[in-house]
């Protein structure tokens, strides 16, 4: 298995790629940030420090969209960093949900994203692509390569992922729904004649390693909410029990009420009193390195290849750390 860590550009910068040196030191293989230019700093900008100051990490957003940037510049910086760097990068994408609506937008179509994945992968690959009618190549990519994972919660959407994307990125750790997405990705990839097994199983949730579960919580409530809003999505599309989308999904956010993503991702969100502690310990990883690695292996023995830190909480070096000492060895044995 291997490990990702995840955090958001908050200023300064210098924290941001220090934390991603400490992973790589760590044995993390992959550095993903959120990206939402409103919200927090330029991810593209400091990808190149990042790089420039790492060996082997992999570096990518989880995740971008087709809405924040046109499809040819997003190919294109992808490029210029896996030419200075060489192909270390990876594009995570979906719909969009605070970049688009802190910016007063929807959320992307699924439509318009699957047409999104394939011409950025065409276009930062060196392959021509149509971008609004017509045909680009970007003219001096030489052995480009981009991966593109694709976010999904949804039916519609893990259909679109197994159909095109590279790999699934799953913002949850609760192993039944993991095993019904990930399922439902496979299915869908077959269908379209892909071999499932090509495609890359990516997890990703926040991880705080402590004896004390209460804190824990505490600290890592605020992803029930970020996760609420996607759920909320699927609620208003399927409506509540309708069999499309696993009442274990959705349930919970029945007394949500409402949003404000200036605390999107950030310990404290009062905005999501509404999550309950089991949510968060479903969806979450918490307690001491030992509950850690027994989830882990659960999920690996579901086909996850990736497991992705969010750290956003008051413990964020000490987690580097654990997972380096002792979860990490654990499931690279």
């Amino acid at each position: 298995m291997d490990f990702g860590l995840v955090l958001q550009t908050d200023p300064p910068a210098s924290q941001v790629i220090s934390l991603m040196k400490r992973a790589e030191r760590n044995g993390f293989r992959y550095g993903w940030t959120f990206d939402s230019a409103v919200l927090w700093q330029e991810p593209f900008v400091i990808y190149s420090q990042i790089l420039a100051h790492t060996q082997k990490l992999h570096i990518g957003p989880m995740v971008t969209n087709p809405g924040t940037r046109t499809w040819e510049v997003t190919a294109s910086t992808f490029a210029t960093l896996n030419d200075m760097y060489g192909n270390r990068t990876v594009c995570g994408i979906g719909r969009g949900d605070s970049a688009m609506r802190v910016a007063g937008r929807a959320p992307n179509t699924l439509a318009r994203l699957g047409e999104a994945i394939e011409v950025i992968r065409d276009l930062a690959e060196g392959r021509e692509a149509v971008v609004d009618g017509k045909p680009l190549r970007i003219p001096w990519i030489k052995d480009g390569r981009l991966p593109v994972w694709m976010a999904a919660y949804g039916p519609k959407a893990l259909a679109l992922a197994g159909e095109k994307a590279d790999g699934f990125i799953l913002q949850l750790a609760d192993p039944y729904l993991t095993e019904w997405m990930i399922k439902a990705v496979r299915e869908a990839a077959a269908r379209a004649g892909r071999d499932p097994e090509s495609i890359t199983i990516c997890v990703a949730a926040p991880a705080y390693v402590t004896d004390d579960l209460a804190h824990a919580r505490d600290q890592c409530r605020w992803f029930g909410g970020m996760v609420g809003n996607h759920v909320a999505d699927l609620v208003s599309r399927y409506g509540e029990h309708s069999g499309m989308v696993p009442d274990a999904l959705t349930d919970y956010i029945k007394t949500r009420q409402g949003y404000d993503y200036s605390h999107h991702g950030r310990a404290g969100n009062p905005s999501t009193d509404f999550v309950p502690d089991e949510i968060i310990d479903r969806f979450c990883l918490l307690g001491p390195a030992e509950a850690h690695i027994e989830k882990l292996r659960v999920l690996r023995d579901l086909g996850v290849d990736q497991f992705a830190v969010y750290d956003m909480h008051d413990a964020r070096e000490s987690t580097v750390d654990a997972y380096g000492q002792h979860v990490i060895p654990a499931l690279r044995d």
